[in-house]
């Protein structure tokens, strides 16, 4: 297989790098590579910049607003906008309930969900895992009754990502409780403003609450809102994860993180008073990660070019691990070279409007990205689960 670079492809990253250099708002490029905390309106922000360039659905089919790029395009922007400091699209819509539409969804669900999705015009948040329902997604408990031309949904969720920031849910519930746990389970769309739904914030060890519980309570949803056929929301959430998977690699976060970590190597003093980046067994480590960053690379490019826009199959999982894994790693060597000012003893100095300073004129807020990346191996679907897949879909 060829992986090199064509002269299309190396003009292309190159006009990203551009485009990125000269569009992205300098104040939350500056949060993104500090590791501050992030508002809803600078991800909105950064959505309205792409959607106006027509960059705003880099994974999407023209068809339905896209640019239509091949994989390999696809990569190279999102490499290119980490590297430069740009916050992660939102997965939510684009990623993740944005293909489900595409596939299953009505045409009148295509025709007004769908353009919004691309400006963040409503935001999306995930209704997938319960108290006791995560790993096990089909055990799920979240009832959903059909009530005329509604249904009544009664249940909760958990885990639920930017809940508190959320105009809608893309929500597995049980509507038959009678045929075998898989074959029950149905999406719905559920306007996250309707009665009865309550968000509640889980705090997390950075001091933030990304995520959230979300109590339903007699919430009655049109019943127009269900996606395809009732009983089919698994054979749905399974396509809808594969993406998910896949962009949890993180190529892009991978890149920048690395630059990030040697850079604070080298500006960073050992006990011996040279920097931490020529103490030999350090740069043995981060050499070791640098490579693996470059296999994550040939992995992702090889999956691309073979699959082009087809949907992503068990190598969605390999990417899910391997890109997990590294993101931990390079955090933790983050962390380990900052020692006691990885944290910040007070943790409003991750707010972006909060004083940035420290020992070398800037905070080090690695802690509380180490804290954070903790949960990449198990949002998405935990290793465990991902090798389960790996087992029966590879090794039969």
């Amino acid at each position: 297989m060829q992986l090199n670079w064509t002269p299309e492809e190396r003009h292309f990253r190159q006009e990203v790098r551009d485009f990125a250099a000269t569009h992205l708002p300098a104040d939350i490029r500056a949060k993104v590579m500090r590791h501050q905390r992030l508002r809803r309106d600078d991800y909105v922000r950064w959505h309205h910049v792409l959607a106006d360039h027509g960059w705003g659905a880099p994974t999407w089919p023209e068809e339905f607003g896209g640019t239509g790029w091949n994989a390999i395009e696809r990569l190279i922007f999102e490499v290119e906008c980490f590297s430069a400091g740009a916050p992660r699209l939102l997965p939510f819509g684009l990623a993740m309930i944005g293909p489900v539409l595409m596939k299953y969804g009505s045409p009148q669900q295509q025709r007004e969900l769908l353009p919004r999705i691309i400006r963040v015009d409503d935001w999306w948040c995930q209704g997938y895992s319960e108290p006791g329902s995560g790993s096990d997604l089909a055990s799920l408990k979240t009832r959903a009754e059909l009530d005329g031309d509604h249904y009544v949904v009664n249940g909760q969720k958990i885990w639920t990502t930017f809940a508190q920031w959320a105009d809608h849910m893309f929500c597995l519930v049980r509507t038959d409780p009678d045929v075998k746990p898989q074959a029950g389970i149905s999406m719905l769309l559920i306007d996250m403003r309707t009665p009865g739904v309550t968000v509640r914030p889980i705090k997390t060890l950075d001091g933030g609450h990304d995520v959230n519980e979300v109590f339903l309570e007699n919430v009655r949803v049109p019943a127009n809102n269900i996606v395809g056929e009732p009983g089919k929301g698994w054979t749905y959430a399974k396509y809808l994860l594969g993406h998910e998977r896949t962009s949890i690699a993180g190529l892009g976060h991978c890149h920048r993180e690395l630059r990030a970590l040697k850079e604070l190597a080298a500006r960073t003093r050992g006990s011996d008073g040279r920097p931490i980046l020529q103490d030999s067994r350090f740069l043995d480590r981060v050499s070791r990660v640098e490579v693996d960053v470059m296999a994550l690379e040939m992995l992702l490019l090889r999956v691309a070019a073979a699959r082009g826009a087809a949907a992503p199959g068990p190598e969605a999982s390999v990417l899910k691990i391997r890109g997990s894994e590294i993101q931990q790693q390079l955090a933790q060597l983050q962390m380990e070279i900052a020692g006691p000012d990885a944290w910040p003893y007070d943790p409003e100095w991750l707010e972006a409007d909060a004083p940035w300073h420290g020992p070398d004129g800037e905070l080090s807020a690695t802690g509380a990205g180490y804290a954070d990346m903790r949960k990449t191996t198990i949002y998405g679907g935990s290793t465990e689960v991902q090798k389960g897949i790996i087992a029966r879909m590879i090794l039969g």
